[in-house]
């Protein structure tokens, strides 16, 4: 077994690609993403966004996940060593993933994407023939 060191990493402002319609800061959500025979597991950490701030787009087989951050206005900032934005970050999706049976779930700040594999990629048995 391998020891797998913690790496600690800083929060990335999102470069926009283009004109952003909506004035503040983006953050690029630090993903993990997994594989089992079904599907590709994508883990989006976006603390203090609610699923009622979630947009996930598919379009062109380009997946944008966006959160938004909802601060409480009656508090104000005392210290802020923890900066606030929004999320935002783009997947380009192959063939291998059945589009239309994608599934996302919100839990603790922890945006949890399943993208199941197209029946056409997912491992089969062959069967041998005798005769």
């Amino acid at each position: 077994m391998l020891d797998k060191e913690l790496i600690s990493k800083n929060k990335q402002e999102v470069e926009a690609k283009g004109e952003l319609t909506k004035a503040g800061v983006y953050f690029s959500p630090s993903v993990d993403i997994y594989e089992n025979k079904e599907s590709i597991i994508l883990l989006a950490d976006m603390p203090g966004v609610s699923s009622e701030n979630i947009d996930i787009h598919l379009e062109d087989n380009e997946l944008r996940i966006q959160g938004h951050v909802v601060r409480n206005k009656n508090e104000s900032p005392i210290v802020e060593e923890y900066r606030i934005g929004d999320y935002s970050r783009t997947f380009t999706l192959t063939n291998m993933i059945d589009q239309d049976k994608i599934q996302a779930t919100m839990k603790d700040g922890v945006l949890r994407l399943e993208l199941p594999k197209a029946q056409s990629v997912k491992p089969k048995k062959i069967a041998i023939k005798t005769g």
